[in-house]
């Protein structure tokens, strides 16, 4: 695999992962999102959640839009993985 494609893969597992670590923080009501390291965080994740959230309404007050873009990321992945390999 080329080394380009290896640096989309790497980030795009990254940000799996902070979406997955945003979803689980966001249980915690006593969180602070404006203060830091939280704040960052909510910045990186909110850009990419926005458009999912845009076109899937909540269902039963449960936001799927961070399961749709984890899927879609990891579609992403595996095109690059056929495309670059």
């Amino acid at each position: 695999m080329s080394a380009i494609g290896q640096v989309i893969i790497g980030l795009v597992q990254l940000l799996n992962l902070i979406i997955i670590v945003w979803c689980l923080l966001s249980w915690f009501p006593n969180i602070h999102w404006h203060e830091q390291p939280f704040r960052t965080l909510d910045r990186i994740v909110q850009p990419i959640i926005a458009p999912f959230r845009r076109m899937i309404p909540p269902i039963a007050n449960i936001d799927l839009s961070p399961m749709v873009a984890i899927f879609v990321l990891q579609g992403i992945m595996l095109v690059v993985r056929q495309f670059l390999m």
